[in-house]
């Protein structure tokens, strides 16, 4: 197999692609061959040595792109190490404890389980409200979840830096 790496992601309004670019310039960095993509584009995993798969969560679900590669690849998935992660959370706090715990959706958990994937973070995400629909607006304000970038970079490029030394180990 190559030292080639998929980092596939489902994002709405740009925030978890750039997680994922993020991700893919580490991994690129350390020496790996990376291709980042809306899971949407993916046709397909076996060229992969490993997979990151990440998604954009809203109202406790990830982005029907990324639900449906997790599914579809789960055989594929379970033949190689896998990382996911999940973007969302807003606001001052371990994303994992303003989620109580949570990180991934539960329609979910079976694929995930089976994959026997090695990681699953959850980082901040960013909401910036003019690019939201009126009755999205109206939802993060009825919910007073903050909106901005609460991402933090260093810790998504160490979660990265660790799945590069977990593939290429000294």
């Amino acid at each position: 197999m190559s030292d080639k790496v998929l980092v596939a992601y489902g994002s709405k309004y740009g925030a978890t692609a750039e997680i994922a670019g993020r991700i893919g310039e580490v991994l690129g960095a350390a020496g790996f061959t990376v291709d980042v993509l809306s899971a949407d584009k993916v046709r397909g995993i076996s060229s992969y040595e490993a997979v990151v798969l990440g998604s954009a969560v809203y109202a406790g679900s990830w982005r029907k792109e990324a639900a449906k590669l997790l599914t579809s690849e789960a055989d594929a998935l379970a033949e190689r190490p896998v990382w996911l992660f999940s973007s969302g959370p807003t606001g001052p706090g371990d994303p994992v404890q303003l989620l109580n715990g949570w990180r991934i959706p539960d329609a979910l958990r079976p694929a995930a389980e089976r994959i026997k994937v090695r990681d699953i973070a959850v980082f901040h995400g960013a909401i910036d409200m003019q690019k939201l629909s009126l009755p999205e607006r109206l939802i993060i304000k009825g919910i007073k979840a903050p909106a901005g970038d609460f991402r933090d970079w260093a810790a998504i490029m160490a979660w990265a830096e660790g799945i590069a030394r977990a593939l290429r180990p000294a």
